[in-house]
């Protein structure tokens, strides 16, 4: 697909520089084949990325943005045309901070449930809500793979992080990066375990839990 007029893909420039090493870490996690779904899913770029390294796995993409949701079936019809996969869904909205999320399709086979760079740019209810979403609907050993920055200890692990934390609440009081600890112990609560936690280009974190 040409990008022009008719051409409903949003871009995201970060995706270009953090596709390669989320992509190097999901080929060291991903479980056997079942159904992935992405929560936040955003331009939708990283699904068209990711899903067609995963032919055997169906991968879900959501937003909570209704807005977004042209841009990620875009994309996913461009991955198809170029690597033949198709094996991207349509895309759904998910609100995380709501109970109820439309998953029924997926949901006998899902084992793994992806989230990048989404709890700080959102309130904590949908934060907490993602947490509760995944103890919930992971089968035993089931796994969530959180991607982005967070505060250690508090603080931001950079000055860019800083900076960062502080446009994010500048735009909303309910945004900003959270406490590495407190993601950890609200996962916890959901019976989530974290399994392994990697260090990431420019100070980012990839997180995986696991389900008990």
């Amino acid at each position: 697909m040409a990008r022009g007029e008719q051409d409903a893909r949003l871009y995201a420039p970060a995706v270009d520089n953090n596709r390669e090493p989320i992509l190097a870490v999901l080929r060291k996690v991903m479980p056997a084949p079942g159904a992935i779904l992405e929560i936040a899913s955003g331009s939708g770029q990283h699904a068209s990325w990711f899903a067609p390294e995963f032919p055997e796995h169906r991968w879900a993409p959501s937003d909570f943005d209704p807005g977004n949701l042209a841009s990620i079936d875009a994309w996913a019809l461009e991955a198809e045309r170029e690597s033949g996969a198709g094996n991207i869904l349509p895309a759904r909205v998910v609100d995380a901070s709501q109970a109820d999320w439309p998953v029924s399709d997926i949901a006998d086979d899902l084992v793994l449930m992806f989230s990048a760079n989404m709890i700080h740019i959102a309130p904590w209810s949908a934060g907490l809500g993602l947490l509760a979403g995944a103890g919930h609907l992971l089968p035993d050993q089931g796994l969530l793979f959180l991607y982005g920055p967070f505060l250690r200890n508090g603080q931001p692990a950079t000055e860019s992080d800083a900076e960062f934390d502080r446009s994010l609440k500048a735009r909303n009081p309910s945004w900003g990066l959270r406490d590495l600890d407190q993601v950890v112990a609200a996962a916890q609560e959901q019976g989530l375990e974290l399994a392994e936690q990697l260090d990431m280009p420019v100070g980012n974190l990839s997180l995986i839990f696991r389900s008990r």
